[in-house]
Parts: structure tokens; C-alpha cells; sequence
């Protein structure tokens, strides 16, 4: 799925011009990633979490030499899907659409957005 066909899909459930539907999408996309960047978990509820982690430093080998290397401290963007989402991926009759629509809220320590992935699934 690429941006244009969800910016389709919002268009279609909510009735927006694709233009709005587009700005609409492309907003939360800034948010998510201004809330990820910022080292902020976020958490889409019905969806899952997204959790930037700090990794140290740490020693590996180079496959080609097998010389010994530092592999430098950096941050990594890690996923965990909400136990609804693997349900509804692995099957089960529980429903996305059970989630209520359009409620965001902002913390200092998380983002929760609920409703805006429910046009999804």
C-alpha cells in the first residue's frame, strides 16, 4: 500500500476532497515522525507501539576478515504490534472497527492516536 492509496482509502471513508485526504495523512505522518525523532514513544492504540532504543556500543566482526570491530552506539526504531492487530492479522473475528474514531492525544511522554488507523482494517 503507498501513500497515495491510503490517502484513497481516507478519501472513500471519511468523504474529504483527495487533496484534504492527502494533507490529512501526510499531518499525522509529520507527527508520528517529529514524536519519533524527538525520542518519544508512540503508541496507536488498536495498532501498536513504536519505541526508539538506545543500543551501546558493542563488538562484531567483520564478515569478509573476520577482524574484530566496535559497532558504534546508535538509536533504533523497534515495533510492537498491539495484541487486536495480531489478532486480526492471525485471523480472529475481533474487529479493528471496534476502536473508537478521531481521538488524539498528545502527552510529554507518548502520542496516542485511536480511530485514524481503524480506516484501515
Amino acid at each position: 500500500m503507498t501513500n497515495a492509496d491510503i490517502a484513497e482509502r481516507i478519501q472513500a471513508e471519511t468523504g474529504y476532497t483527495k487533496k484534504e485526504s492527502a494533507e490529512m495523512m501526510e499531518a499525522v505522518f509529520s507527527i508520528m515522525k517529529a514524536t519519533l525523532e524527538s525520542g518519544e514513544t508512540l503508541k496507536i492504540t488498536g495498532f501498536g507501539s513504536f519505541v526508539v532504543k538506545q543500543k551501546k556500543d558493542r563488538r562484531g566482526r567483520n564478515p569478509q576478515t573476520g577482524e574484530a570491530i566496535t559497532i558504534e552506539a546508535g538509536r533504533i526504531l523497534t515495533f510492537k504490534p498491539s495484541t487486536l492487530l495480531r489478532q486480526t492479522i492471525a485471523g480472529s473475528t475481533y474487529s479493528m472497527t471496534a476502536v473508537s474514531p478521531s481521538l488524539v492525544m498528545v502527552t510529554s511522554s507518548s502520542l496516542a492516536i485511536t480511530g485514524f488507523f481503524s480506516l484501515f482494517f
